[in-house]
């Protein structure tokens, strides 16, 4: 391919990866974002609904934009936890009924495999940089709008 070709080719992807609603994470595991609001704010979630997506989820990243997350979607309401293997950024995590209501917020500490569970039947969890919820006022019994049911 000539240099021409590899520079339409980068320009290309470029103009795909910024544009297309999706955001890649390492391997070859990708995510759509949606636009949620809470305690006021805009949050960019990328989406975990699938096996692969909720396994990976925030895994070996090495930060995360203020007011970013990650929403994880779950098929039907359960009790569910969530923990932080492979995972180097402190997290907050806000488990979600199926009306967009938390139920309960619990922190995360990178590197760890403790248990972090939901206080009820959930449907939704998002993760946030640590210390999120608190900063905007969120807190059990408080809404996410934006969540498709």
């Amino acid at each position: 391919m000539s240099r021409f070709g590899y520079l339409v080719f980068a320009f290309v992807l470029a103009i795909f990866s910024s544009s297309s609603g999706f955001a890649a994470a390492s391997g070859d595991v990708r995510f759509r974002t949606v636009r949620l609001k809470a305690g006021g704010k805009i949050v960019h979630a990328e989406v975990a609904a699938t096996d692969a997506q909720r396994e990976r989820g925030l895994m070996y990243r090495k930060s995360l934009p203020e007011n970013n997350g990650m929403l994880f979607v779950f098929d039907r309401p359960a009790r569910s936890c969530m923990w932080m293997k492979n995972t180097a950024i402190p997290l907050s995590v806000a488990f979600i009924d199926h009306e967009g209501v938390i139920v309960n917020i619990e922190e995360m500490e990178p590197f760890t495999t403790d248990s972090h569970c939901s206080a009820g039947w959930i449907r939704y969890a998002l993760e946030m940089n640590a210390g999120w919820f608190r900063k905007n006022g969120l807190k059990p019994g408080s809404r996410v709008e934006g969540l498709h049911k």
